[in-house]
């Protein structure tokens, strides 16, 4: 009867000891690029040095891109976080402002938790292209990257505003970084492969020197009309040999867009306090993500500048952010969940 009891016990505390450990940290998710891109780098070091302290355990989920993630964003469970390209957010916007309920009911709650940083956007041809700049492209067979990733809109809107048209459907494939630049050197049935990634993207600095023979990166030449046109949206950029030695010698000037951290408009108690958290250790932890993470932390301020048209920030955390940087203490939001969230299965 004893050993009963005491086996009885013993599994009690186990229970509750695994309770305990249930609410120790949310499981939180945050969606970002390819397992081969800058962002999916970005999300592991937002869950390993920021979400930790805030009591938030973070999986960064591989995703075809930016517009992939603002669906997962707005309908997956579990996801709180995503990555995105400004541009991307854009193209949302200006969908629903012309009509779209779909794109409107997709954006409408999405919130801007921090810009980021620029994204290099590289245009690469064969070693023996007659091609050098950017702006010569409009008749080019062009590997725009997946269908519903952040290259695929990029690369489409990008000449759209270069050439005031879509590019041809007929000259325009969409498939991965990888299968571009194989038919590029190797069927050479695309003549320029668009990847968008921070500098240095792995999918380039893993190329080895003799890469040079086969493929070079196009130019941007930021006082040609359809330049100025694009840098309206888009930013302009430098690609650092640095970042690629084994297939650059100098610096070339490039175009860029930005990136940014995005969560939904979450208003029960239990979300509300997490990412209040998670932005209190952003700020707390910065200096450690720019030692640590990712060299493109180190190109990120930690600021809340004006964002674009239709744009708005995420009201707990930017609260967060701006008393935290401003040195003045915040009282925690509340961990804790009504009874009536409770029974609506609110407390998420």
């Amino acid at each position: 009867m004893m050993r009963l009891r005491f086996a009885t016990a013993a599994m009690t505390l186990a229970c509750l000891s695994a309770v305990a450990d249930a609410h120790a940290a949310a499981e939180y998710k945050i969606v970002t690029a390819s397992e081969r891109g800058t962002y999916i780098q970005i999300g592991r070091d937002l869950g390993k040095i920021i979400a930790p302290p805030a009591d938030i355990s973070l999986d960064a989920l591989p995703s075809a891109g930016s517009t992939e993630n603002v669906r997962r964003l707005r309908y997956e469970p579990g996801v709180k976080l995503a990555l995105v390209q400004s541009d991307v957010y854009q193209a949302y916007l200006d969908l629903a402002a012309g009509g779209s309920r779909e794109a409107r009911d997709l954006i409408r709650p999405l919130r801007v938790v921090l810009p980021l940083y620029n994204e290099e956007i590289y245009f690469i041809v064969r070693a023996d292209s007659n091609l050098n700049y950017v702006h010569e492209i409009r008749d080019a067979k062009i590997s725009a990257g997946p269908i519903g990733s952040g290259t695929a809109l990029t690369t489409t809107t990008l000449y759209r505003q270069m050439f005031g048209q879509a590019p041809s459907e007929s000259r325009t494939t969409f498939q991965s970084n990888e299968d571009g630049l194989a038919k590029l050197v190797t069927d050479k049935s695309v003549d320029v492969v668009v990847i968008v990634a921070g500098q240095p993207a792995k999918v380039l600095l893993d190329m080895k020197p003799e890469a040079r023979s086969l493929i070079r990166l196009l130019k941007v030449d930021p006082e040609h009309a359809a330049t100025k046109a694009a840098l309206k949206t888009y930013f302009p950029a430098t690609v650092r040999a640095a970042s690629y030695p084994n297939l650059i010698s100098d610096d070339l000037p490039g175009i860029a867009v930005k990136a940014f951290l995005v969560t939904y408009d979450y208003n029960t108690a239990g979300t509300v306090g997490y990412l209040s958290g998670f932005a209190r250790s952003l700020c707390t932890n910065f200096p450690k993500l720019q030692a640590e993470g990712h060299p493109k932390w180190r190109e990120v301020k930690l600021e809340m500048p004006e964002v674009g048209r239709g744009w708005a920030y995420y009201g707990p955390t930017a609260k967060e952010l701006t008393a935290c940087l401003a040195g003045k203490p915040v009282a925690p939001a509340p961990r804790g969940c009504s009874q009536q969230e409770r029974v609506l299965g609110l407390c998420k």
